[in-house]
């Protein structure tokens, strides 16, 4: 069970008088404190498999029948009685029918039947020779080598056997899983509803698409990288636009959007000089605790409650909104939703093909390219551009150079933790 704590006990608990810091919260203490507010969702709801992928399990699924529910062929070719075999070849079996995949054969067969892959089993024979391993002529099969018995045959159960767990709650579903599923007859099943999120940009510089863009001001680009990475985690979303720079208006929308959702997230108005703005409007409706966390890109972030409601901050420039987003949010609604255990980010070796320079103290998200060479190896050069307004480097690189808190300057070939884009979602 977790602690029960509160976001004030950052400041009023001696304990961590040491390394509560605002300027330099590691991303690791900044990670557990967060987790520690963090409950799963309990609300399910029943849906069709066919609706069913990347959703949760809320209960286990439990095999009511044998998968499959009856002995059948491997392959085409010819089902045998070896018993009527002696030890030595060459052997000979007399035909005596043909079964399709969906037929039956009344009674018992003598000898061998001719059968197609999937096609029951006969009583009284024990095994498949393929059909590529005998000679037909005029009813009679001709075979040199003996098969084992059982051989070629796929038995009852053999997949899922009655009465087996499948799979427990908390796993998200697969597109395997949905055929699964359907092999066990069943059609529809119980998942924890989707995490519903909330988010909205800040700033009267950010201008919508489809406005001419006006000097001094910029796009929203946030938002739509927010609604790409979203869609991915499979939530509710409720897009709440751009917010101008206005107390009253930004202080309803977070009431609004914290009574509709379980994360509001929003982007800007977090920096230095911005934060005592917002911080007055979340002290007035939540609890909030604003930090600097010790990373680059993405120091600024906020986490905190608005009632029952999670709220992130993320800084405005573009990369660091999608650092913050991948090594925090991405977690935390991961968890919420009720899926175990929680996909840790994999964390790949890889071969610097250049320097990089760092001073320690800070854990650093360098965007990179990696390859891997003839013999598997990962090798990674990191991009020129490295600023936290280049939201093109995000574009144009495929890995996380990870550089941890402790990492000073690096040499070309020193080995180092890279993070693959394509693992972060």
């Amino acid at each position: 069970m977790k602690k029960d704590i509160h976001l004030s006990d950052l400041i009023s608990d001696s304990s961590m008088a040491g390394d509560y810091d605002p300027n330099a919260m590691s991303v690791e203490k900044a990670k557990a404190w967060i987790a520690n507010f963090l409950n799963p969702i309990d609300q399910k709801e029943t849906i069709h498999i066919k609706d069913a992928l990347n959703r949760i399990l809320a209960e286990p699924i439990i095999a009511t029948m044998n998968v499959p529910n009856h002995d059948n062929s491997a392959m085409d070719g010819y089902a045998i009685n070896l018993d009527l075999l002696s030890d030595n070849g060459p052997f000979k079996l007399k035909v005596t029918g043909k079964l399709f995949a969906g037929n039956v054969l009344e009674g018992n067969a003598e000898e061998a039947v001719r059968i197609m892959t999937g096609a029951t089993i006969p009583s009284g024979l024990n095994a498949v020779i393929p059909q590529e391993h005998v000679e037909l002529n005029e009813g009679v099969i001709t075979f040199k080598t003996k098969p084992q018995i059982n051989q070629n045959i796929r038995h009852m159960g053999e997949d899922i056997k009655s009465g087996q767990i499948v799979h427990q709650n908390g796993r998200r579903i697969e597109p395997c899983d949905l055929g699964l599923f359907a092999s066990l007859g069943i059609d529809s099943i119980r998942v924890y509803r989707k995490i519903k999120v909330a988010f909205f940009s800040t700033g009267d510089e950010i201008i919508s698409l489809g406005n001419p863009l006006l000097p001094g001001h910029v796009y929203d680009s946030n938002r739509y990288s927010l609604i790409g990475l979203l869609k991915r985690l499979d939530v509710e979303m409720f897009d709440l636009g751009i917010i101008p720079d206005d107390k009253k208006v930004i202080e309803d929308t977070l009431n609004k959007a914290s009574n509709i959702a379980d994360i509001v997230i929003t982007t800007g108005g977090v920096s230095v000089g911005e934060a005592d703005y917002m911080k007055d409007i979340l002290k007035k409706i939540g609890e909030i605790l604003f930090w600097k966390i010790s990373m680059k890109p993405g120091r600024p972030l906020a986490f905190g409650k608005i009632g029952k409601c999670h709220y992130f901050g993320l800084p405005g420039n573009p990369v660091s909104t999608m650092v913050t987003f991948y090594q925090f949010v991405r977690e935390a609604i991961l968890t919420l939703s009720g899926q175990t255990p929680i996909p840790k980010i994999p964390l790949i070796k890889a071969k610097l093909l250049g320097p990089i320079k760092k001073i320690p103290g800070r854990t650093e998200f360098q965007r990179g390219i990696y390859e891997q060479d003839n013999q598997g190896i990962f090798k990674v050069s990191p991009l020129k551009d490295q600023g936290s307004g280049i939201l093109r480097s995000m574009s144009e690189a495929n890995c996380f150079i990870l550089l941890h808190e402790d990492t000073a300057h690096l040499e070309k070939e020193t080995w180092v933790d890279i993070q693959l884009f394509d693992s972060l979602i």
